[in-house]
């Protein structure tokens, strides 16, 4: 068996033992992020020390002060969702790097709580990133209302309840942007890029388990729906179309036009919206007597 890297090894410590390691982690407050690679398309995990300052979660991307960025770092900006491991505690989260003056204070609240990354700072000419880890339920959340969830038709609104939210609150940090003042609009931040990327990875990922596993499953079991399941499938391709307009407007060549973005998000709302309609109406009474989640699991 080859011997497990320095990362793997402290990764495994900190699964077996409840978010608790030794050496020279030992003590210091650690948590795991995975990432989603940059190219890859794999999932990849490391432990990073952070912080806690005004009320949010943070790490530093300072890679001992090494004059290039972390490989998390860079894959994060690519695909915002992430997972963290804290302690016990399992959570998807929003990576959305701090700019300016935010990044200012926060860097600076680093630096009173874990002076080490002041001297990383100083041994760099880049600038250390300060991420902020979004929790859904923790201060970045959407407003989508707790549903309970018995069936597999109250999964599906639960999704879908958040997939609204989600856009809701999309449109009005685009509308709060380009209502900035006086002069042409600034162009799209990265607090908008990033949050606009980790809805349309969500989005992707909710079509994609559809379209392998909950549509061929109710074909199989409810054959007069496969109509209507071909319909749907049709309109996830008109959704994932805008969906990747949008996508290029925020990781394209500079900056994305901000009247263009605003214009494509609300094709991209108005189109999700209907296709979500469409589908409660067709499948939730199917759903309705599957059991969520499933016996024995």
């Amino acid at each position: 068996m080859p011997s497990l890297s320095f990362n793997q090894a402290v990764v495994e410590e900190f699964r077996a033992r409840g978010g608790r390691v030794g050496g020279p982690f030992e003590g210091g407050d650690l948590l795991l992020l995975t990432t989603v690679g940059e190219r890859s398309g794999r999932e990849h995990t490391v432990p990073l020390g952070f912080v806690r300052a005004d009320g949010l979660l943070l790490v530093v991307a300072s890679a001992a002060g090494a004059p290039e960025h972390p490989q998390w770092y860079r894959n994060l900006l690519a695909h915002p969702l992430v997972r963290v491991e804290l302690g016990t505690e399992v959570f998807d989260a929003t990576a959305v790097p701090a700019e300016g003056d935010r990044r200012e204070r926060l860097f600076e609240a680093v630096v009173r709580s874990a002076p080490g990354y002041g001297d990383y700072q100083r041994s760099t000419a880049r600038l250390l990133p300060v991420v902020v880890l979004e929790h859904p339920g923790a201060g970045a959340g959407t407003g989508a209302p707790a549903r309970e969830v018995l069936s597999l038709a109250d999964k599906l609104l639960e999704v879908h309840d958040r997939l609204r939210a989600q856009m809701r609150q999309l449109r009005a940090e685009t509308e709060a942007h380009l209502a900035g003042g006086a002069g042409p609009a600034p162009s799209l931040g990265l607090h908008l890029r990033q949050h606009c990327l980790a809805f349309c990875q969500g989005l992707s990922v909710h079509h994609t388990g559809e379209d392998r596993g909950v549509f061929p499953a109710l074909a199989r079991s409810h054959p007069e729906l496969r109509g209507t399941l071909e319909q749907l499938a049709e309109e996830h391709r008109t959704v994932a179309r805008l969906k990747d307009e949008l996508v290029a407007l925020v990781t394209g060549p500079g900056s994305a036009e901000p009247e263009a973005f605003r214009a494509a998000l609300a094709r991209t709302a108005d189109e999700l919206e209907a296709h979500l309609a469409h589908e409660e109406r067709e499948l939730l009474p199917a759903l309705a007597g599957i059991p969520f989640p499933p016996p024995g699991r």
